[in-house]
């Protein structure tokens, strides 16, 4: 039974599905991915097709956070975010053929209202961006959870727990370990790699845009000169 935590995967189907597949995950397993389903990358259809599947499985649990991308297509529904639709959101659209916002599946807008803000587990606490440190999880206001930038200055969180982030790319490609955060967005979109961590044992699967797969440890590929 592990507990994984994949980064932000913006529309990068292809890699998805290639850490699924090296994941087989299994009874009792739980994934945490950490939002920015949308945008940026080729499919952001598949992306969420995928994502729905999981959700549906009875044997693992999808834990899914809502990113500020996502956010913002579901904004965009509401005649808000207007400028999502020629800006982000263009990639993300043309996912879905030349209708736009209206070929949208409805179980897509579904599985989008259903994401949460944050998790937290024993040891953990899982959000797409960034938290308080001297903040209860959930009592964290939605910007700071979807918008604000992670930082290596950031003071660990009064909890003692470990905080498992996105959203501020990594463009070298490597998660960045402070030792009581880690941030997994490793630019999979431009060209880094979608990243997959086990918060347990540290072990990391990494695949790239063409699929691309590598199994390695977090102490080897967070290394930095």
């Amino acid at each position: 039974m592990r507990l994984l935590a994949i980064g932000d995967i913006h529309g990068c189907a292809r890699a998805l599905d290639a850490l699924l597949e090296v994941l087989e995950l299994s009874y009792g397993d739980t994934l945490v991915t950490l939002g920015d389903y949308v945008d940026r990358g080729p499919d952001s259809r598949a992306v969420l097709e995928r994502l729905i599947e999981l959700d549906e499985r009875k044997d693992i649990s999808l834990v899914p956070i809502l990113g500020n991308h996502d956010q913002m297509m579901r904004d965009a529904r509401q005649g808000q975010a207007q400028d999502w639709p020629g800006g982000y959101g263009i990639e993300t659209l043309s996912s879905y053929g030349l209708e736009g916002l209206d070929a949208v599946p409805e179980r897509h807008w579904s599985f989008l209202a259903r994401c949460v803000d944050a998790y937290e587990s024993d040891a953990h606490l899982f959000v797409h961006a960034n938290a308080y440190p001297d903040h209860d999880l959930l009592d964290n206001p939605p910007y700071m959870l979807r918008w604000e930038r992670f930082r290596p200055g950031d003071p660990p969180h009064e909890s003692g727990k470990t905080l498992i982030c996105g959203h501020t790319s990594q463009k070298d490609g490597r998660p960045l370990d402070l030792g009581h955060a880690l941030c997994i967005d490793t630019y999979a979109h431009g060209g880094g790699w979608l990243t997959c961590l086990d918060v347990h044992t540290r072990r990391v699967w990494r695949a790239d845009r063409d699929g691309r797969v590598e199994e390695t440890w977090l102490d080897e590929v967070s290394k930095r000169a």
